[in-house]
């Protein structure tokens, strides 16, 4: 890692410049890129799924961690930068030029992986989403410490009742732990973002019986989707919703955000 040239140089050397299409900011502080590297825990010799590494800031940090990374980066410019890791750090760091939303994560890897990313911030919902709403569970990855914008960062952790609360907060917390890590001023950034970010750190628990993430998915979606509807009204859309309400006891005049986690999982088991 000594032989490596600051961050800096590599991107004015390669001409690299933050594409606003692709959603990225790049991290140049080594202690911040150390720490965040740090949430999930020990990483020597453990593999580790990377999206959008960009020339590679965070990279460099979980390589120092003695991660074994496997980085899927969209931008073709960035890959000579990553190429220069994979040397500095043989066997490693493996890179894969593609869309992370279009890449079987699971198939790259032959063990559990955790996932640790500074997520473009264009496809960062998406791809939670996609994590969290996997059918086997536990899921092949043990852990997901994501780089969001802090209002996202704030729904994925609220509590019901809460104006941020909604449908991340669900299927985030109903089969996982989800906390906020640290906060991530906007000025590490460069080109600085207009807006705050935090880290999120989630890590699997105990699936639920009998439900159907996907009835919980779809309930989500039409619950918060209209959200200042009741649920007698927003809920409409899902077949035997209404029923099912009343069957648990949860009055259909409420309305989405005064459901907790637990009252939606009683409802997708219902229905499951």
């Amino acid at each position: 890692m000594s032989g490596l040239p600051p961050l800096r140089d590599v991107i004015a050397r390669h001409g690299l410049s933050a594409s606003k299409a692709l959603g990225q900011n790049f991290l140049f502080d080594e202690q911040l890129l150390d720490r965040i590297a740090a949430v999930p825990g020990d990483l020597a010799g453990r593999p580790v799924l990377e999206i959008g590494p960009g020339p590679g800031g965070l990279t460099r940090a979980l390589l120092r961690a003695g991660a074994k990374v496997t980085a899927i980066e969209r931008d073709a410019r960035c890959l000579p930068a990553l190429a220069e890791l994979e040397e500095a750090f043989p066997g490693q760091l493996t890179v894969i030029e593609g869309d992370a939303l279009d890449v079987d994560h699971d198939s790259l890897f032959d063990t559990p992986y955790a996932v640790v990313a500074n997520l473009p911030y264009n496809v960062g919902t998406a791809l939670l989403v996609d994590w969290l709403s996997a059918k086997a569970w536990p899921p092949a990855w043990t852990s997901l410490t994501l780089m969001f914008q802090r209002e996202v960062a704030d729904r994925i952790v609220a509590k019901e009742g809460s104006g941020t609360y909604g449908r991340l907060a669900v299927l985030a917390q109903w089969r996982s732990r989800a906390s906020l890590a640290m906060k991530v001023h906007r000025s590490a950034f460069t080109p600085p973002p207009k807006v705050m970010s935090a880290i999120v750190h989630i890590e699997p628990t105990t699936m639920p019986e009998k439900v159907s993430p996907t009835i919980l998915s779809r309930l989500t979606e039409a619950a918060f989707g209209q959200r200042r509807k009741m649920l007698r009204q927003s809920l409409k859309s899902v077949p035997g919703a209404i029923a099912a309400l009343e069957a648990i006891g949860i009055e259909p005049t409420r309305r989405a955000e005064t459901l907790s986690v637990a009252d939606y999982v009683a409802l997708a088991k219902e229905l499951s």
